[in-house]
């Protein structure tokens, strides 16, 4: 769980117990990565995308799922997302492309790298591509690819609002998958002019509460456009949030504007709520009053026959995904990459895959056992567990130091012994 390269880990395994790595050599972890980004021959290549071969590393999250499944395992729902990861130096010259950089580093080669993840939340695979590639060209060829790779069954697509075009929704609608899809309010005419403002009454899915380990509110109504199934989803935390803030932007614009200030037209949240009369800026009360239909609310698109209750679940678990790349890009520290070769690069983003998959299995563990513990105090108190080598009586002992934290819970859920507290150094 420990990032850097692999001049790095070379050095760090140093300080660690780790059977069998003493005679690794730095040469050897090169060789390692660059073989997990190799391509596979060409009669191996069914499934590929347009925008990059298969790989060992396809090899490597086929088998990992064919472990995990049982005889109910399936990919019925798919959760996916994407971000940018941008190259240092001379990497990225054939797999990095200049394009929307997520990371607002545009002068920097990227490459786009999507997450898919069941609905249990175990990633299943990884995908990368060049960074002028749109996220809302990616997502038909990746589920498409999903289907040579994994058994899939009726798919149902879960994205967010970004990802999809309306050609994009074309091609699912033609392909028969089922989808569940955030739309953006605001752009969107239909449901601007017809869904927002159609009367109806919501269905509680979750009540207010005071406890902070509660689920957020959420209501939920079902509202039909043209031949389009929609659920308008509200939180009433959010929607006193959302109506807070738009009242301290109208304060804070008649303020500046009062003083004779225009420097706040070039802020978006306040330029919004402006309009002109004659060579003046006025506050648009119309636009304000026009904002408080969208208070704590966002809208969902679905074909599928779950109830709205269960449409605005299912969607709410994607925000587990986008964790997920939260945990990549802070955690893991993925970016920025400073390989060279296309394969070594492809190598080192699957290595955030595989510690991705060994940290949801360590908490789906421990969650067995009821345990709740914060990340962040996992790593600290295993980093802390350590063995000292002494000399007593001209023989030799390895003593292990106390166990701290949550130490004594994270070996029990692996199911991994603690050696002794005092043993012989010869001792196996």
């Amino acid at each position: 769980m420990v990032s850097g390269s692999d001049r790095a880990a070379e050095k760090w395994k140093q300080d660690y117990s780790i059977a069998g790595v003493d005679a690794l050599a730095l040469h050897q972890l090169y060789r390692a990565m660059a073989w997990l980004g190799d391509p596979l021959p060409e009669p191996e290549q069914n499934g590929a995308t347009p925008f990059v071969a298969r790989t060992t590393k396809d090899v490597i999250e086929e088998a990992l799922f064919a472990r995990r499944r049982d005889l109910f395992s399936g990919l019925d729902l798919v959760f996916f997302d994407t971000t940018s990861i941008y190259f240092e130096g001379e990497g990225g010259q054939t797999i990095g492309w200049y394009g929307h950089s997520k990371d607002h580093r545009p002068d920097r080669l990227q490459m786009v790298v999507g997450v898919v993840m069941d609905q249990q939340g175990n990633p299943v695979c990884s995908e990368m591509w060049p960074g002028n590639a749109s996220d809302v060209k990616s997502l038909v060829p990746i589920v498409e690819r999903l289907q040579t790779r994994f058994p899939v069954g009726q798919v149902c697509i879960v994205a967010d609002r970004g990802m999809i075009s309306a050609d994009t929704l074309q091609q699912i609608r033609e392909r028969k998958w089922q989808y569940i899809l955030g739309v953006r309010m605001r752009s969107s005419k239909e449901a601007r002019e017809e869904v927002m403002g159609r009367a109806g009454r919501y269905q509680e899915v979750y009540p207010q509460s005071t406890d902070a380990q509660d689920p957020s509110p959420l209501k939920v109504k079902e509202v039909w456009g043209e031949n389009r199934r929609y659920v308008v989803c509200k939180n009433e935390d959010e929607a006193q949030k959302d109506r807070q803030e738009r009242e301290a932007i109208a304060a804070a614009l008649q303020d500046a504007l009062q003083g004779g200030d225009k420097s706040l037209v070039g802020n978006k949240g306040y330029r919004r709520f402006l309009r002109t009369s004659g060579e003046r800026f006025t506050i648009d009360e119309d636009k304000l009053k026009e904002e408080e239909r969208y208070d704590g609310k966002w809208l969902l698109t679905t074909n599928t026959e779950l109830t709205a209750r269960e449409v605005a679940l299912k969607y709410k678990q994607l925000w587990m995904v986008e964790d997920i790349f939260r945990s990549m890009k802070s955690l893991l520290e993925t970016r920025p990459i400073y390989h060279k070769r296309d394969e070594t690069i492809r190598g080192h983003v699957f290595c955030t895959f595989l510690a991705l998959v060994l940290r949801k299995e360590l908490q789906d563990r421990l969650e067995r056992k009821a345990w709740s513990l914060e990340w962040a105090d996992v790593l600290r108190d295993l980093d802390r567990l350590q063995e000292v080598e002494m000399s007593i009586g001209g023989k030799s002992y390895v003593m292990r130091t106390e166990t701290k934290g949550t130490v004594g819970k994270v070996f029990p859920a692996c199911g991994v012994a603690l050696p002794p507290t005092l043993r012989a150094a010869d001792a196996e």
